[in-house]
């Protein structure tokens, strides 16, 4: 029997450690976290005491309760408790909510940490256990906190000033800002054009080099239009410029890191076209381990960290690897050490890197899926390149003057390749890609005289900043110091699948009504929405992290002043709207509303005047009806509306009147006798048509309350047994309340049946038509409802004499 027990994440990660371990350990998953703040602590509650010390009231998930329940039963007759989460804070609250949750006594559990899922690592782990870090399990507690009563205060109240359902978040509000005043900038851009004027020169001895316009009697080129770019270009056609210069410079570029969580986000992004939520979801899946030629072994280190660290053993291995492959040019003489640049970085933490450079890519192809291949080759080239050599390169540059006219002709080409034979680092829009594609200069010397043999004018436009993508709007969080490494991908995937953002072209647009919010918030909330004030809230975290602050004063700090404003601004301002040169019938201005179905233009003085109307463009297509007066209240016009379920004729004096014009088939006739419903016997069967088949069902009148339905017509005659209605089922007869099927003789009254008033009707009993289809909204079969009570006795029939069925 075991004697340890070990708790981890995943069941992945459970069975990759477990086989390391040996027969002495039982590993088990605790699935993610298994206890949190309660999502419906109560109106005016948030699952936090904020009278007493914010102390967080946490409940043991549903899902989780099972996990908790097999923990805590192995932990009983275990000797130690090995605390083998994840190695940030995450992962650090997980170990604190486990023994919490399990009963696990402290005395009895020790932590295990590792960056890497191989035997070396998990040994070295376990070789060297410690205490819970409560100082990581504070940080982590604090920013749940902090999450908590951001979202449970503001979101309440944005409901009510902007919309009803919004939501507010510490990142994601900021996040949503980002994108909302990107995209005022673009509309407020203005394009300024200008032109280029390159210039095709030849030598004495024939040779031609191209060389640009750089400036115009001693000042920077700065044409504007076409008439004076061809002016210029005419008269340098007759010059010869003449080299005033000539140098070479040669320099080296250095490979980029190995990745981050949110460089390997953008990466992934640039060159696989991966949103950060399906990277992460890979990188977890390469983590936890894969079948190898090795075989079970996880193939990466952890992958949310902000540092850039290589561990020197990697170091080694990664320099073996490229003398192997490359060559001694390439390798470097030692490791190269990274300066991690991340406000905040947690140094301790390694890079994401393979957990072998021996296991190359094309090794793996037949192990991993496509997906997973291609991250992984992505995440190898970039490790292995980061501890090559240097890219040498070296760039010709030749200064020429022609009267008035300055013009530079440069030229790169490349000395050794180095780090770029394996990988090069993608850009970003924004950022100016160095030219380096190889070129050459014909040979030049100072006072060489050139012949112009042609100009190119060229047009081009200024142009304004380009839109985040998912990947450019994580740099911009992390070069702000919002949010964290375990924080990005969930942040981006929040304001998208709320709707105050959306992805159109891989591009981030705002949707209307994340302008709308964010207005609100910067106007009333600026503090809380701002770039400085929220890395400072993430620097002061970290200093929790640290040991050098204490949370609770923290949060007291931040949710006091919060709290008095939310209050203050529930009293003082008015719900926001959007202003239009619309105005109503009666001369009103009318505002931009958002309502469950889209925006609409609504009276300004609502309620007293409730007129409504679609925003110019989206009207209704004309629709029958139209103009019409309405048939229920004489009074108002059938006008054309859009609801959720489309466009639609309703009467213009809605809700005064609530008359809509129904398309479709006529409905169908009602009874013409009284069936009581089997089901409920307050209720009666009436007729009614599917609202998308058109065809023919009996269903209770008390619906909603009651939802029986058949598809059987009743014929008006009770099954004496069960005084239940009897209808036609195809050639014979149904007891819609026990479901017995009743057989008709072809002479004498039917077994078991009884109709009021008379004998039996012969055009009752004649063979069913199928009405065919099951309605909406309730069941179908004709059989007996397990709820329903017996139907009431009929007045002044005779006793039962019938035979039973």
């Amino acid at each position: 029997m075991p004697k340890h027990l070990v708790i981890v994440e995943s069941p992945a990660k459970a069975r990759t450690i477990e086989r390391y371990l040996g027969d002495d350990y039982r590993v088990l998953a605790s699935y993610g976290h298994v206890r949190d703040l309660p999502e419906n602590p109560g109106k005016g509650k948030f699952g936090v005491d904020v009278e007493h010390g914010f102390a967080p009231e946490y409940v043991i998930s549903e899902d989780r309760r099972k996990q908790v329940d097999a923990i805590e039963k192995a932990a009983k007759s275990a000797t130690t408790v090995y605390l083998a989460t994840d190695l940030d804070r995450e992962g650090e609250a997980i170990a604190w909510h486990v023994t919490e949750a399990a009963h696990v006594p402290i005395g009895k559990t020790r932590r295990v940490t590792f960056s890497e899922i191989t035997q070396s690592a998990i040994k070295d782990a376990f070789a060297h256990p410690r205490d819970i870090d409560t100082n990581l399990v504070d940080a982590q507690q604090a920013r749940r906190i902090v999450d908590r009563l951001v979202g449970y205060t503001l979101s309440p109240l944005l409901s009510k000033k902007v919309r009803s359902g919004l939501s507010a978040g510490r990142v994601q509000s900021v996040a949503v800002r980002l994108v909302v005043e990107r995209e005022r900038e673009i509309d407020a851009f203005v394009a300024r054009e200008y032109w280029t004027l390159r210039a095709l020169l030849a030598t004495k001895a024939g040779e031609t080099f191209e060389a640009e316009l750089v400036q115009i009697d001693g000042a920077p080129i700065d044409v504007g239009n076409g008439t004076s770019a061809e002016h210029h270009a005419e008269t340098l056609r007759a010059l010869h410029p003449r080299v005033t210069s000539i140098g070479t410079k040669k320099q080296k570029r250095s490979p980029a890191p190995p990745f981050t969580t949110s460089t390997l986000q953008q990466e992934a992004s640039r060159k696989l076209s991966f949103s950060p939520k399906r990277t992460m979801s890979i990188a977890q899946r390469l983590y936890e381990g894969a079948e190898t030629p090795d075989g079970h072994v996880g193939l990466i280190t952890y992958m949310r960290t902000d540092s850039t660290a290589i561990a020197g053993v990697a170091m080694g291995e990664a320099r073996d690897v490229i003398r192997e492959r490359y060559g001694e040019p390439y390798t470097m003489p030692k490791g190269r050490v990274y300066k991690t640049k991340t406000k905040g970085a947690q140094e301790a933490h390694e890079s994401i890197r393979p957990t072998s450079f021996r296991r190359d890519p094309d090794s793996l192809a037949k192990f991993l899926k496509p997906e997973e291949l291609r991250l992984y080759r992505l995440i190898w080239q970039r490790a292995l390149a980061s501890q090559m050599e240097a890219k040498e390169l070296e760039t010709t540059t030749a200064e020429l003057v022609a009267g008035p006219y300055e013009l530079r002709a440069s030229a790169t080409r490349t000395l050794f390749d180095g780090f770029s034979r394996v990988y090069t680092e993608g850009r970003d829009e924004t950022e100016t890609a160095d030219d380096e594609s190889d070129g050459r200069l014909p040979p030049l010397a100072v006072g060489d005289e050139t012949t112009v043999a042609d100009i190119t004018t060229t047009q081009h436009f200024t142009e304004p900043p380009p839109r985040f993508t998912e990947a450019s709007l994580i740099k911009a969080l992390e070069e702000h110091g919002i949010g964290r490494p375990s924080t990005y991908a969930a942040t981006i995937s929040t304001i998208v699948d709320r709707g105050y953002v959306r992805v159109e072209e891989r591009r981030l647009r705002p949707e209307l009504i994340g302008g709308l919010t964010t207005d609100y918030l910067v106007e009333h909330f600026g503090d809380y929405v701002d770039l400085t004030f929220t890395a400072r809230m993430e620097a002061d975290l970290d200093e929790v992290a640290n040991g050098t602050r204490e949370w609770q004063p923290l949060l007291k700090d931040f949710f006091t002043p919060l709290q008095a404003l939310i209050e203050e601004k529930r009293r003082t301002t008015r719900r926001a709207v959007i202003e239009t040169d619309e105005v109503c019938s009666l001369g009103h201005p009318m505002i931009i509303r958002l309502g469950r179905n889209g925006q609409f233009l609504a009276c300004s003085t609502y309620p007293d005047h409730k007129e409504t109307r679609p925003l110019p463009g989206d009207e209704a297509p004309p629709q029958a009806g139209e103009g019409e007066t309405c048939p229920e209240c004489n009074i108002g016009t059938l006008v054309g509306k859009r609801g959720r379920f489309g466009p639609f004729v309703g009467c213009d004096r809605y809700p005064d009147c609530g008359y809509i014009k129904r398309e479709g088939p006529e409905p169908p006739p009602p009874l013409p006798f009284d069936v009581v419903c089997p089901k409920n016997a307050d209720g009666k069967l009436t007729a009614r048509r599917a609202r998308r088949t058109g065809n023919v069902f009996w269903g209770c009148s008390n619906y909603p309350k009651c939802d029986y339905t058949t598809n059987h017509e009743p014929i008006g005659a009770f099954h004496d047994p069960d005084d239940g209605p009897v209808a036609k089922k195809g050639d014979a007869f149904l007891c819609l309340k026990c479901g017995a099927a009743i057989e008709v003789p072809t002479e004498g009254s039917p077994v078991g049946l009884r109709l009021p008033g008379g004998p039996p009707d012969p055009a009752a009993l004649a063979p069913a038509r199928r009405t065919g289809g099951r309605p909406a909204g309730g069941r179908a079969s004709g059989g007996r409802s397990s709820s329903g009570p017996r139907g009431p006795r009929r007045g002044g029939r005779a006793p039962r004499t019938a035979a039973r069925t």
